[in-house]
């Protein structure tokens, strides 16, 4: 299995509604891609304040490292990237194995 985490730190002015609009888009992924296990995401919660500038994070679970290749120019996937995009200051994605 491979496990794709992903670290957001938004633009000035996202709302939370926006930023909740793209998690439920985000979500939505699972049943469409194949070989996509399971989407977990959310804000930080930790009393640690150990995120930085990072306020949210998903991690989805693929079955294989072929899915996850699969999913990265699948156009589900770039339609959703799409939306978030604009609203990125930055990003991190970091994939392991499991």
């Amino acid at each position: 299995m491979i496990r794709h985490v992903v670290l957001f730190q938004w633009k000035p002015g996202t709302s939370e509604a926006q930023i909740a609009g793209m998690f439920r888009e985000l979500a939505g992924l699972k049943g469409k891609i194949p070989g996509l296990q399971q989407f977990e995401g959310g804000p930080y919660s930790s009393p640690e304040g150990l995120n930085k500038l990072w306020s949210h994070a998903f991690i989805m679970t693929f079955d294989s490292a072929a899915s996850r290749d699969a999913y990265l120019p699948h156009p589900e996937h770039e339609r959703v990237k799409a939306l978030i995009q604009p609203h990125l200051a930055d990003v991190i994605a970091f994939d392991f194995e499991v």
